[in-house]
C-alpha cells in the first residue's frame, strides 16, 4: 500500500503539465488560481521592498524566508494561463511566446533575488530586487488591464 501510494504521489508530482490540463478547464478556476499565486507573490514581494526602501527594518532570514517563497511562487501561475480570462488581456494569448518569455524571465529574476538573499549582501539584494519588481511591472504594463 505504501509503495503505492509513493508512486502514485511521484507520478504526480512529475507530471504536472498534466495536472494542470486537467484542473484548468474553464476561466473561473483558471482565473481564480491566477489570482492566488500573484496575490502571495505581491505579498512576499512588499515585504522585500519594505525593507529594501527602509521603511521597515531589514531582517536577513524574513529576507531569505520570502525570497525562497518568490522562487516557488514564480513557478506557480504560467500553467494557469491555458484558459482565458480574469484582468488578463487577450494580447497574453495573442502573443503567447513573449508572455511565457516573461514569465521564465520573473521566475529566473526571483531565483537570482533568491541567491542573492541567502549571499546576504544588501546591495545585491536591492539590486536584484529592483530587477524582479522591473519585470514584473512590465509584464503587467503590457498584459493586464
Amino acid at each position: 500500500m505504501r509503495k503505492s501510494l509513493i508512486a502514485a504521489l511521484v507520478i504526480a508530482v512529475s507530471s504536472p503539465a498534466v495536472i494542470a490540463a486537467s484542473v484548468f478547464s474553464d476561466a473561473k478556476d483558471s482565473v481564480e488560481y491566477r489570482q492566488a499565486a500573484f496575490q502571495l507573490i505581491r505579498h512576499n514581494m512588499a515585504d522585500i521592498g519594505d525593507m529594501v526602501k527602509g521603511d521597515v527594518k531589514f531582517e536577513q532570514e524574513r529576507v531569505i524566508k520570502r525570497a525562497n517563497a518568490l522562487a516557488t511562487l514564480t513557478t506557480l501561475p504560467w500553467d494557469a494561463f491555458t484558459v482565458k480570462g480574469g484582468s488578463a488581456k487577450a494580447e497574453i494569448w495573442d502573443n503567447l511566446a513573449d508572455f511565457e518569455s516573461r514569465a521564465e524571465k520573473f521566475s529566473a529574476d526571483a531565483a537570482e533575488l533568491q541567491t542573492a538573499a541567502l549571499k546576504g549582501d544588501q546591495g545585491d539584494i536591492r539590486k536584484a530586487f529592483g530587477a524582479f519588481a522591473r519585470n514584473c511591472k512590465a509584464c503587467h504594463n503590457k498584459y493586464k488591464d
